[in-house]
C-alpha cells in the first residue's frame, strides 16, 4: 500500500464513519503513522509504506471512528501559531479560545503581572508570553502565571512550557486559594457549560475532555461569580478581567461585572459573529 491508496482508504473509512472532515484527519493520521509531511507527501504519494507505519495507520483511523478525538490520537493541537501537546487531563484548545488570547495581547504592556485561571494545558498564557516578548509587550519585569485545580492539567501546562521555552509559573490552585500577589490582566476560560447540556455535547468532547474543564454548574455562572468577585483581592488598581463565554451568557456575565465595579465593559464577537469574549476595568472605588 502506498501513500496515496492508504490516505484515500483512510478517507473512506472515516466517512463511513460519519466523521465530519474526513479527509483533514485522515491526513493528519497519515503524516503521524508514515512520519512524513505535507510537503513530503506531495513529493511522493505514490511511496511505498513501511509495514509498521501501515499497521499504526489503520489503527488510528480505526480508534478515530470511535470518536476519539483527532488531537488525542495526534497529541497535539495548534494555537496562535504553536504547537501543544495535548491529552485526556486538559481541555482541546479551540480556534474560539484565541480571541481571548488575541484580546489580551491588546492590553498587554511591559512590565505587566499577568494570570490565567482554569489554564489547561496552558495554551493561553504561554502564548501570550511568547507573543509578548516576540513584540515587546512584555520584558524582565513582566510575569505570567497558570493556575489550575488539576495536577494533571499542570503537569502539562508544564510540558508545554518547557516545549516552547515560556518563562511561565505553574500552581495547582482553586481559582486563586494558593495564588499570592497583585495582577494587572487576568484571563480565564472557565468551566461554562450548565450541567445538564453536557450530555447533548457530541461525543468527542463529552466523553473525552475532562468534565472539570466543562462543568459550569447548574446555571453555567458559577465560575464567572466566583472570579469575578475573588478576582478584587488579586487585581492591581485598573487591573483587567477577561473571558471567554458561551455564546448567550454576554449579557449575564456582563452584568455580574458591573455589579463588583467592573467598567469599561464590553464584548468581543469570533469569526462566526457570536459573543465569545468579555472585557472588563476593575475599579476599586
Amino acid at each position: 500500500m502506498n501513500l496515496r491508496e492508504a490516505l484515500r482508504a483512510g478517507e473512506e473509512v472515516l466517512k463511513a464513519a460519519g466523521i465530519a472532515d474526513a479527509s483533514t484527519d485522515a491526513r493528519l493520521l497519515l503524516e503521524k503513522a508514515a512520519g512524513i509531511t505535507l510537503t513530503e507527501y506531495a513529493l511522493d504519494p505514490f511511496r511505498e509504506m513501511e509495514e509498521e507505519g501501515k499497521k499504526e495507520y489503520l489503527e488510528l483511523i480505526g480508534r478515530r471512528t470511535k470518536r476519539i478525538p483527532l488531537q488525542h490520537l495526534t497529541g497535539e493541537q495548534q494555537f496562535m501559531g504553536l504547537s501543544f501537546q495535548v491529552n485526556r487531563d486538559v481541555l482541546i484548545p479551540r480556534q474560539d479560545t484565541e480571541l481571548l488570547a488575541e484580546e489580551a495581547l491588546k492590553l498587554l504592556k511591559p512590565g505587566m503581572h499577568v494570570l490565567d485561571l482554569c489554564t489547561g494545558s496552558g495554551c493561553v498564557i504561554i502564548s501570550l508570553e511568547r507573543i509578548g516578548r516576540e513584540k515587546g509587550l512584555a520584558d524582565e519585569t513582566s510575569s505570567f502565571t497558570g493556575s489550575d485545580i488539576s495536577p494533571k492539567a499542570v503537569r502539562t501546562a508544564m510540558a508545554n512550557a518547557a516545549r516552547h521555552q515560556a518563562g511561565v509559573c505553574f500552581a495547582e490552585s482553586d481559582l486563586f486559594e494558593k495564588l499570592e500577589g497583585g495582577y494587572d490582566l487576568i484571563v480565564s476560560n472557565p468551566p461554562y457549560i450548565r450541567t445538564a447540556v453536557i450530555e447533548e455535547l457530541e461525543e468527542e468532547v463529552r466523553c473525552h475532555d475532562p468534565l472539570l474543564a466543562l462543568d459550569g454548574k447548574e446555571d453555567g455562572l458559577y465560575f464567572y461569580r466566583r472570579i469575578i468577585r475573588e478576582a478584587e483581592g488579586y487585581l492591581n488598581p485598573g487591573g483587567w478581567l477577561l473571558f471567554e463565554i458561551g455564546y448567550d451568557q454576554r449579557e449575564m456575565v456582563t452584568e455580574l461585572m458591573k455589579q463588583r465595579g467592573y467598567r469599561q465593559i464590553q464584548a468581543k464577537k469570533d469569526l462566526a459573529g457570536l459573543d465569545r469574549v468579555v472585557i472588563g476595568r476593575y475599579d476599586r472605588a
